[in-house]
């Protein structure tokens, strides 16, 4: 990149920089104009890199935000929202790991039936969104996670969630699990999807 920006550049950083939310390229050209968008994002995110606010891409959105190791400058005392319930996180990680997903799934893969709250908090949270319906009888509703979730968790997409080895190298799987999968058995998981 040149040392100096170009002006379609500036104009990219300048709408970026006073947008109330992430903007989308096409967000931006309506605002900058045409020109080689990706090649002005890609320049700006490169001259922001190592500075004290970076630009990040978060589901085809692009939004400045605080370097990551200089948040806690910025940290400010708030009422912190009310923790997810246990139900509530297992719902996020169904949702999150097998998207579009109905009610009926989730409460299948739970094994328990899901609280009527429960949807209703992750989608106030702005981390669940209603997806559609499923083309089957009843015609259930179907829900996914937003860019809000990628945003907050810092993916760039759901391919950056963790997978199975990284959920074990960081201790994170159930102890009942990991105990039947040392002694030559299958876990309970695995048991369950067999039996579906």
């Amino acid at each position: 990149m040149n040392s100096e920006p170009d002006d379609y550049m500036r104009a990219i950083e300048a709408a970026l920089f006073v947008a109330e939310a992430p903007m989308t390229p096409a967000e931006l050209k309506l605002h900058v104009g045409d020109g080689d968008m990706a090649a002005a994002l890609a320049g700006l995110a490169d001259a922001y890199a190592g500075r004290g606010i970076n630009l990040v891409e978060r589901g085809g959105r692009w939004h400045f935000q605080t370097a990551p190791d200089l948040a806690h400058i910025l940290r400010r005392e708030k009422d912190e929202p009310r923790k997810l319930s246990r139900a509530a996180m297992e719902t996020l990680a169904i949702i999150a790991y097998h998207e579009p997903v109905s009610r009926a799934e989730i409460e299948a893969i739970r094994g328990v039936q899901v609280a009527k709250g429960t949807l209703d908090v992750l989608m106030e949270a702005g981390w669940v969104r209603p997806a559609g319906r499923r083309e089957v009888p009843g015609r259930p509703l179907i829900y996914a996670t937003s860019v809000d979730f990628l945003s907050h968790f810092g993916l760039s997409s759901r391919r950056d969630l963790p997978g199975l080895e990284d959920l074990r190298a960081a201790g994170l799987l159930d102890p009942v699990d990991l105990a039947l999968e040392a002694m030559g058995g299958q876990s309970v998981l695995e048991n369950d999807e067999e039996e579906a």
